[in-house]
């Protein structure tokens, strides 16, 4: 696999927008606030923020809807209970995987505003990203969406301060009262689930490292389970990570030659990296906190099934790790 390879715009010509496939799962998460353990807070501008998990319980029923909003309205997320050590799984496909999560899950739009122990910093995932388009990754995908209305979701556990609002206007071309924000803490139930149904985004992002190409992957589908929250976002983080690096497993439907199939296999998965091998929240630790020192092909599935329609093949690499999982799931058996 080689650069050369990611030349085609996977997109080019796509039709689906996901601001407007969104809208209505935004809207019935607010009709259905009450009964999502969520709120709503209306700002001056007209901006709607809708808090998932700061304020008010939120829960997994409210981290799936969040999913499905982050994957524009492409993206079916369940809640599984299996028998496993920890039964319940978050299970993630995609009507269209290439789009549903790089072309809105993935959280690609850096935004900041102030400086100090006052700065905010977020980075935004969901249809938004497809209107203002300031990611190098939508020339690449060669898709443009268009929308009077949209939504971001931001992981944060405060309210974006009035900057951000109108930078999020103003990229978009939306009005302020066109605008919703949906907050979800990495803290909170909502945020774990959130988090870990970007399972398969997670997938396809690597796969994009890695030049396979996008116009390639056919279809996919990924599972993962759901860690328990933790006080300290650190943890929280590293618990959220590691149910994709330790617990995770992705198929992967492409087309094209055998080699590129069975390479994706072995090269895809978080094993393959220089720093697999302990929970998130101490390689973290060991890099004094800077995110940009870990080693960025760490950030996969533990376990990558990738089955080649051509040929009718199918290739696998890494592994589950439940030792791994259980150290971070602070598991007391």
């Amino acid at each position: 696999m080689n650069a050369e390879s990611n030349v085609v715009s996977p997109l080019s010509g796509a039709q689906a927008s996901v601001n407007q496939m969104t809208l209505p799962l935004v809207e019935e998460m607010i009709r259905q606030r009450d009964a999502l353990r969520v709120s709503i807070n209306v700002l001056p501008s007209g901006a709607r923020i809708v808090d998932a998990g700061i304020a008010v319980p939120g829960g997994l029923e409210a981290g799936r809807r969040v999913a499905e909003i982050c994957m524009g309205g492409l993206g079916k997320v369940d809640l599984v209970a299996t028998n496993s050590r920890w039964p319940m799984q978050v299970s993630v496909s995609a009507r269209n995987p290439v789009l549903a999560c790089l072309g809105s899950q993935y959280a690609g739009w850096s935004l900041s505003h102030g400086e100090g122990k006052a700065a905010f910093h977020a980075l935004g995932s969901g249809p938004g990203r497809a209107l203002s388009r300031k990611e190098p990754l939508f020339e690449e995908l060669g898709y443009q969406d268009s929308s009077d209305a949209t939504c971001l979701v931001l992981e944060v556990d405060r309210v974006p301060p009035q900057e951000i609002i109108d930078k999020v206007s103003r990229d978009c071309r939306v009005a302020p009262d066109r605008l919703t924000f949906i907050l979800t803490p990495t803290r909170s139930l909502a945020g774990c689930v959130q988090i870990v149904a970007r399972v398969l985004e997670v997938a396809l992002h690597k796969s994009h490292a890695l030049h396979f190409p996008l116009d390639r992957i056919v279809d996919g589908a990924g599972c993962a389970p759901v860690p328990p929250p933790a006080p300290d976002f650190v943890q929280a983080m590293g618990r959220t990570n590691d149910a994709i690096l330790f617990g995770a497993t992705v198929q992967l439907y492409v087309t094209g030659d055998d080699d590129a199939a069975s390479s994706l296999a072995q090269n895809l998965p978080c094993t393959a990296s220089r720093d697999y091998g302990r929970p998130f929240a101490d390689i973290f630790k060991g890099v004094k906190y800077d995110f940009y020192k870990i080693d960025p092909q760490l950030f996969a599935p533990a376990e990558v099934v990738v089955t080649n329609i051509d040929s009718g093949r199918t290739f696998r690499g890494g592994r589950l790790n439940p030792e791994l999982l259980a150290a971070s799931f602070g598991d007391s058996e």
